[in-house]
């Protein structure tokens, strides 16, 4: 049995509507020696699940036509020693033990490292990868957060604020501002 973990057993599935992190990601775990093949969509993602056994899946929680949580059944029925990690922009603990239930092996926040999605994938034992050297801020986290909320709006500030319980002007002011560092 060879040493490097992806000989022989290497075809990514990268599900996410987003062309360039798609487009990134795929590059990087290329270089990383998967085989990745991507997909925008539920649908497309069904079609390459007829025509491929896939070995690793990444999946953009929230996608165009529906949710990359209902492919995880579908990927574990083709191969269900699939390894599944589920990226989203829109966590929450719910999402994240659902993920889980259905199969998926992590869960993460967008955006996340492409060392970490590897390091994830790869992760065989039970032993949880080491915590990140460099992790975001909790003022980058919650900056982040609020970008999320404000696009999901529309870039709508009354609604984003009312969402977010938060004061307009405060919302507005903290809008304002360029992300912090971290």
């Amino acid at each position: 049995m060879s040493e490097h973990p992806l000989i022989g057993h290497n075809r990514l599935l990268i599900v996410d509507d987003d062309l360039p992190l798609r487009e990134r990601l795929a590059r990087i775990m290329m270089k990383k020696g998967f085989e990745a093949i991507t997909t925008d969509s539920l649908a497309q993602s069904r079609l390459q699940l007829k025509q491929h056994q896939f070995d690793y899946a990444i999946l953009d929680l929230k996608l165009t036509d529906g949710y990359g949580l209902d492919l995880v059944d579908d990927i574990k029925k083709s191969n269900p020693n699939t390894r599944i990690i589920i990226l989203t922009g829109y966590g929450n603990i719910a999402t994240a033990v659902a993920a889980i239930k259905h199969g998926a092996v992590d869960y993460l926040p967008k955006p996340a490292d492409a060392d970490e999605i590897a390091r994830a994938l790869l992760n065989r034992g039970d032993n949880p990868p080491p915590p990140l050297a460099n992790p975001m801020s909790p003022d980058r986290v919650k900056w982040e957060h609020i970008q999320r909320v404000f696009a999901e709006c529309q870039n709508n500030v009354s609604e984003t604020a009312r969402r977010l319980k938060m004061h307009r002007r405060t919302l507005q002011r903290i809008l304002a501002k360029h992300a912090p560092r971290g």
